[in-house]
């Protein structure tokens, strides 16, 4: 089984994004997904117990939806995505998971980190 986690950076302070709200979620069937888990950035840009009850992922899709809207909103900015959604898939069950993004109001990018 695999761990996951993830770090939120504000790329146009250059500092963590605190206080971002983000779900995880599995592929159910078909293209529906199960939320497992929700949470809140802390001030270094991370979710403590992003697995919430579940301590390691199995392998399928799973999904992260970051609520940047409410989160550029809150600081009094207008963002471009209302939401980023990365999805990705875990194969290796022995493997971390890393999915940090990489935010700023009119753009984001992610990738696998370890």
């Amino acid at each position: 089984m695999s761990t996951l986690s993830t770090h939120v950076l504000d790329t146009s302070t250059g500092r963590p994004a605190e206080g971002l709200t983000l779900v995880l979620e599995a592929r159910a069937t078909g293209e529906s997904f199960l939320e497992l888990s929700r949470g809140v950035t802390n001030a270094d840009g991370r979710v403590k117990d992003l697995l919430g009850t579940a301590s390691k992922l199995a392998p399928g899709v799973y999904r992260l939806t970051f609520d940047t809207g409410a989160w550029f909103q809150s600081r009094g900015q207008k963002g471009f995505y209302p939401y980023v959604q990365v999805v990705f898939e875990i194969a290796a069950t022995d493997e971390h998971y890393h999915v940090p993004l990489l935010l700023s109001p009119y753009g984001f990018s992610t990738y696998r980190g370890s």
